[in-house]
């Protein structure tokens, strides 16, 4: 069985640049669902994170990650909805992010998902039906259904980047990684080889 804290990109998909025609992203929400574990079986418990940079260093060490029902220092980006077992209708965690409200120092956010390890190696092509979407308001401007990273315990599922006139736009990419959760808020702002 292969160690789950060590960092390995699994897989690298396709990049691409999403925007508001005027102002750039102000605010977006990214949804997180999957099926529950069948009957007998432990839950499986899913997570979104967001690391945010600094513009003075974007590919650093993240000033702060939100994750795990907690939120931002500034209110700006807030976890809503969090669930451990996949139970519900709709959305099993909702994250909002204000990047109207967001300091200027900050100049990257990266978004994840991963999963938790308490029950052995768990990766995607183990979770029924997980899916990933980040809407600016009612436009959907990224989604993923991790087909791509099913050998995955982890995947970075975008970035939001700050223009040179201070505009937001959101770069839609699914890379998965082999990482515990700890492991992966420290690795998921890397570069993308």
């Amino acid at each position: 069985m292969r160690s789950t804290n060590a960092f390995h990109p699994a897989v690298t998909g396709k990049e691409k640049a999403v925007s508001s025609l005027n102002k750039g992203v102000r605010k977006a929400e990214v949804t997180l669902k999957w099926d529950p574990s069948p009957l007998g079986e432990p839950p499986h418990d899913l997570d979104i994170v967001a690391a945010t940079y600094s513009a003075q260093a974007p590919f650093g060490e993240p000033a702060y990650v939100v994750h795990f029902d907690s939120r931002s220092p500034d209110g700006t980006i807030i976890l809503t909805r969090e669930s451990k077992t996949g139970q519900g209708f709709g959305a099993d965690e909702v994250m909002t992010l204000e990047f109207d409200r967001l300091a200027a120092e900050y100049g990257r956010v990266v978004l994840g998902v991963v999963i938790q390890q308490r029950n052995g190696r768990t990766v995607f092509g183990d979770v029924a039906n997980a899916s990933v979407r980040v809407l600016e308001g009612h436009q959907e401007i990224g989604q993923h259904d991790f087909t791509a990273v099913a050998g995955a315990t982890a995947a970075k599922v975008g970035e939001f980047v700050r223009g040179q006139s201070g505009d937001w736009a959101f770069n839609d990419a699914l890379v998965g990684f082999d990482a515990d959760p700890q492991t992966f808020v420290t690795v998921m702002g890397a570069p993308t080889p």
